[in-house]
């Protein structure tokens, strides 16, 4: 039955979310290219509110826990699990004091309005999973980066998203290479539930009804732990608050 209702209310939720995308591009490039870094940060942010304003006419609500727990004024680094584009769109948005910036897949880079000019020009790292020889590089100077200017990384360590809500082993590699080259960051987990139903039918339509919470965890100081403690206690920490 949601299915079947979901129809005719996910043609007009595509149409806003789609008429979003193309008037904010021209926008960030007015943003970038005349006025700089953070006004083209703050229309990135205007951006996703507006499409956290679309989900909500699909009757999607989002929870954010934890938030005060995080430390201010140094690189962080988020370990979060993965289930849906919507995932990004409510982290650039609630986190949005924290400059968040992602490692994605190198196809997000090009063809998608508005998605792909903030992902090229923002400060975030496209990288080839075919090639892992080339994300190295590409995650090093995320790590410089988040290191000199005091802004946050945000990596899926499952490499793609679980359609079903159930969490899929963690890669180190990138995480790695985040906490080597950003010695004075923290490492924050967090755990993301329901994104997945947002997306339980496929791209069309739209899951509706759905209640998003972001649980953030105890961060971990890189200085403080071996890589091995790191990652063992990110990964516990967010599949330990993944509720299926």
């Amino acid at each position: 039955m949601e299915k079947l209702v979901s129809y005719p209310i996910s043609v007009i939720y595509y149409l806003l979310f789609g008429l979003t995308l193309v008037i904010f591009h021209p926008i960030q490039w007015v943003c970038f290219n005349v006025f700089g870094y953070q006004a083209h940060k703050k229309s990135v942010d205007y951006l996703n509110l507006f499409l956290v304003g679309c989900t909500n006419f699909v009757g999607t609500t989002y929870k954010f826990k934890g938030v005060k727990g995080i430390p201010t004024n140094v690189p962080l680094i988020f370990v979060c699990n993965h289930q849906s584009m919507y995932d990004i769109i409510a982290m650039i948005w609630f986190l949005r004091r924290f400059h968040v910036k992602f490692v994605s897949k190198k196809e997000l880079g090009s063809g998608i309005p508005s998605v792909s000019y903030n992902l090229t020009h923002g400060g975030s790292v496209l990288i080839d999973r075919k090639e892992p020889k080339q994300a190295i590089p590409a995650i090093k100077g995320l790590s410089e980066y988040i290191q000199k200017y005091n802004r946050s990384a945000v990596i899926f360590p499952e490499g793609t998203r679980s359609k079903t809500g159930h969490p899929k082993p963690f890669a180190q590699s990138g995480l790695k290479i985040l906490c080597k080259y950003a010695p004075d960051a923290y490492v924050v987990p967090v755990s993301i539930n329901n994104s997945w139903k947002m997306v339980k039918f496929g791209f069309f339509p739209v899951g509706l009804g759905n209640r998003l919470t972001f649980a953030i965890h105890e961060p971990l100081k890189v200085s403080d732990y071996s890589f091995e403690e790191i990652s063992e206690k990110a990964e516990s920490a967010v599949v330990k608050g993944i509720k299926i």
